[in-house]
């Protein structure tokens, strides 16, 4: 039976765990640890108690101050997990929110989302929140979420590296990556973010725009990957140079992540 890494939720988007993928020497990353997700401000009660169960003892939260504090993340009196987030702002706004009054029309709602993947690599928010993230990774106990506002461009990203440095190929780094067009909760993200974005264009955007805003591509991840080989040499030259993944803290992420 093939194994259904999404969480039964009403009120977050996209929440799944990473883990499960084949790695090149025949191993394959645990399952249990390596969460991720869009915001929990619309969590439902029954929401906050399937994630209770899971273990999260570090969420790392990609959004900036000014997102999280229009979108405060709703909590269960049992919540007990450490919180890291950025000081300050990470993005100009949520990548699918970057519209202008040309976004409903698909090509260019596309357009803007590679313009977002082709900034990303060159953030110094980004960059210093990725690396956080594996230090947390590297030096924390107990299962760990990443999250952003909608859970599939910061976060997809994250959990690229993150298998990547596990020994996850390329395609299977593509194809997570892609899962997040699989979420039985995209009626949560459009809820929470299509009203916003017609409030500010005054009128309504095209469904072939939505789907380039709300959902991902392989072109967004090519962009990037692109972009980080054209700036940093090689993804490897940029996780060791950029975000602190040396072959010491890559050793100790696969003896503790992959079986």
């Amino acid at each position: 039976m093939i194994r259904d890494p999404f969480l039964s939720t009403t009120g977050i988007h996209n929440f799944r765990d990473f883990g499960g993928w084949e790695t090149g020497d025949g191993g394959r990353v645990k399952t249990g640890l390596l969460w991720r997700s869009g915001q929990h401000v619309r969590a439902s009660d029954a929401d906050l108690v399937a994630m209770d169960a899971l273990g999260i003892r570090t969420v790392i939260d990609l959004r900036g101050e000014s997102e999280r504090e229009r979108n405060p993340c709703r909590r269960s009196d049992a919540f007990d997990a450490d919180v890291l987030a950025y000081e300050g702002e990470t993005t100009s706004s949520p990548p699918h929110m970057d519209i202008d009054q040309n976004s409903t029309t698909e090509d260019f709602a596309r357009q803007r989302m590679l313009a977002v993947y082709t900034r990303m690599p060159r953030n110094p928010a980004m960059i210093e929140m990725f690396g956080r993230y594996f230090r947390a990774l590297d030096e924390r106990e107990g299962a760990s979420l990443v999250h952003c506002f909608a859970g599939k461009d910061r976060t997809g990203v994250a959990a690229m590296l993150v298998l990547h440095v596990l020994g996850v190929n390329r395609d299977k780094q593509m194809a997570e990556f892609l899962r997040t067009n699989d979420a039985p909760t995209l009626a949560v993200l459009r809820d929470q973010s299509v009203p916003g974005i017609e409030e500010r264009l005054g009128r309504k955007l095209d469904e072939g725009a939505v789907m380039a805003l709300l959902g991902v591509r392989e072109e967004y991840l090519e962009r990037w990957w692109s972009e980080v080989e054209t700036e940093y040499g090689s993804l490897d030259a940029f996780l060791d140079g950029h975000l602190g993944v040396d072959e010491a803290m890559r050793e100790r992420l696969i003896a503790r992540f992959v079986a």
